[in-house]
């Protein structure tokens, strides 16, 4: 399939675009959704990369996968390979992967290490990655081991969540993420431990794949047959200071399994308030983190633009440490594990007939159902000022 030319390039959004983009800015229930050229145009990627991506801070998933001293994770993040890490002091660090000596990658994939060494020369580096040892560099002059630890990137964690960024200047992550903690406090999103993080790639844009999880409106037309009843309709969206939407739905049994699964519920997460038992209320902390915290699990994704048409995905199952520990979680986890299998294997084909149809030169802006699209809508407003102020 041939791909549409870029009209957008790095001086800029043109003139035409910055108007789209400006319709986009009002409520959901006069605002008009995106301009389909944001979803396939390269070099509205490229604009995006740099107003946001190289600029915010984004999500790296759960921090309970770093849960021991030494534990560490690879991440290619927008052509930046990182090394995630929990470092001797329990603190979290995030560095460029590769060595301060002629750049070769010092790790692959994840696990456990007592420090870091690259396979090219043996360069070695601590936890905290200072230079530990770099052979027959005794004659080299001025050469000084404390000018060559590695590049570290800012790394902070919220309710279990890790946030990178590639900016080293960026403000505190609680300027950008504002009052989250406090609406989420009824989930112990922090206590909260991963039963399984996987991995896939899908033909659509980053933005699409999000749209999709925080809409309500194709429900019944995509999963009439899977988990439609389980949700009732949704409440109006949350009123939020930060770089975030949410929005609180009733469910009838849990959201983390299928209609025909429901017998399998493990049990509510242990203090949860009565209000959050009786549904699952879905949030986007922007730009490419969503979850769904349920009364007795949490899902999530993160997505990661791969170009303007394919994009990397994460998802993780999320469960109370109470949970694990019950006799019967292995056998019932599977069921959510399905759940939640089940459900992409529909909004996938959904997703990628969608980008099909915005990459056609007649596709248009449309407009929102202020109800079932809120998330969707304040993502759009949010993503265009970032946009417009940007250029």
């Amino acid at each position: 399939m041939l791909d549409h030319s870029s009209r957008e390039t790095s001086k800029g959004l043109d003139a035409e675009l910055r108007l789209s983009l400006s319709k986009s800015l009002g409520s959901a229930a006069n605002a008009s959704s995106l301009p389909p050229s944001v979803y396939h145009d390269k070099g509205v990627l490229d604009q995006e990369i740099e107003a946001i991506f190289k600029n915010k801070w984004i999500s790296v998933g759960r921090s309970d996968r770093l849960g021991n001293v030494g534990d560490f994770d690879t991440m290619d993040i927008l052509g930046v390979s990182l090394i995630l890490l929990r470092e001797s002091d329990n603190q979290l660090r995030a560095f460029a992967n590769t060595c301060r000596h002629r750049g070769a990658r010092l790790l692959n994939g994840e696990g456990n290490c007592r420090g870091m060494r690259c396979p090219f020369h043996s360069w070695s580096y601590r936890l905290d990655g200072s230079l530990a040892g770099a052979p027959r560099m005794n004659d080299t002059e001025g050469f000084d081991k404390a000018d060559f630890g590695l590049i570290e990137f800012p790394i902070e964690e919220a309710c279990g969540f890790m946030f990178v960024s590639l900016n080293p200047h960026v403000g505190p992550l609680s300027d950008q993420i504002g009052d989250f903690s406090k609406l989420h406090s009824p989930w112990p999103l922090g206590e909260m431990k991963s039963s399984r993080r996987r991995s896939f790639e899908v033909d659509c844009n980053w933005k699409g794949f999000l749209e999709v999880f925080n809409e309500y409106y194709h429900l019944p037309f995509v999963h009439a047959d899977s988990i439609d009843a389980v949700y009732d309709d949704p409440e109006p969206g949350d009123s939020v200071t930060g770089q975030y939407a949410s929005q609180f739905g009733r469910t009838q049994g849990t959201g983390g399994l299928l209609e025909a699964q429901q017998d399998h519920a493990l049990p509510d997460i242990p203090n949860l308030g009565e209000a959050a038992k009786s549904g699952v209320r879905y949030t986007w902390v922007f730009p490419n983190l969503s979850f769904a915290a349920g009364t007795d699990a949490v899902w999530l994704y993160e997505t990661y633009p791969l170009g303007p048409n394919r994009c990397l995905v994460y998802q993780t199952t999320v469960f109370h440490p109470e949970t694990m520990a019950l006799s019967q979680f292995e056998e019932k986890v599977e069921q959510y594990h399905i759940r939640m299998d089940a459900a992409l294997a529909e909004d996938i084909p959904a997703l990628e007939n969608h980008h099909l149809g915005l990459r056609s030169p007649h596709a248009q802006q449309g407009r929102f159902s202020p109800l079932l699209e809120i998330n969707v809508a304040n993502f759009a407003k949010w993503y265009a000022s970032e946009m417009l102020n940007s250029n």
